[in-house]
């Protein structure tokens, strides 16, 4: 991932709920495909502000338990804060760290949930995290993404052009969501396309077989 994306998001975390407030709908979209159930093990991959983490950990019930790793201390800080006002601390674990090396071992969830991150790492890197994750991921296991789809139209054309030229502001870019999911070897189970101010947004799950 790119190294400014950590303190691009430490400065960010404090006022990210209001500026990322369009992705809340494709994001519960995510989590009502992902379907988590009571006592299930879940972990988020890039938890931002917790709010994905509140969702899971409300499905997964008391008999349940959720983790969330992220590279961000701002956004830990600030997760940390909206998950103890819900209650919820005893069910959800945080940690800091890199997608591309999870610190959990082999076969240790029901499911992983993505949303909005995945296009953030670059793209050597996506076939790693993948990997990760379906190292992670008990048999018959279920993943969840939700990203910028990329498409041939003027809206991705434009989102790349700033992407080139400001990769600060303009951090994340499109990715081929379905193709990638099915390269490390999962099985799609189910995807949606969407549209975010004109953008295309890719919502998919999938299963780990073998």
């Amino acid at each position: 991932m790119n190294p400014n994306t950590r303190h691009n998001y430490d400065r960010l975390s404090r006022w990210y709920d209001w500026f990322a407030s369009s992705e809340k709908h494709f994001t519960k979209t995510g989590l009502r495909m992902l379907n988590v159930q009571a006592g299930e093990k879940v972990l988020e991959i890039g938890f931002g502000t917790g709010q994905g983490l509140v969702a899971l950990a409300l499905s997964a019930g008391e008999t349940g338990k959720v983790f969330g790793i992220d590279l961000s201390e701002g956004m830990f800080r600030v997760a940390q804060v909206k998950i103890a006002r819900a209650g919820l601390s005893s069910r959800v674990e945080l940690r800091l760290g890199d997608a591309a090396d999870l610190p959990f071992e082999n076969n240790s969830f029901d499911a992983i949930f993505i949303s909005f991150t995945l296009e953030l790492f670059d793209t050597p890197e996506i076939p790693l995290v993948l990997g990760e994750c379906k190292r992670v991921l008990r048999e018959d296991g279920r993943l969840g993404v939700v990203a910028l789809e990329k498409k041939d139209c003027q809206a991705v054309q434009i989102y790349e052009w700033f992407h080139a030229r400001m990769p600060a502001l303009v951090d994340c870019r499109p990715i081929y969501v379905r193709k990638i999911i099915e390269a490390a070897g999962f099985e799609l189970a189910e995807a949606a396309q969407k549209a975010m101010w004109g953008f295309p947004v890719e919502i998919v799950t999938a299963r780990k077989h073998g």
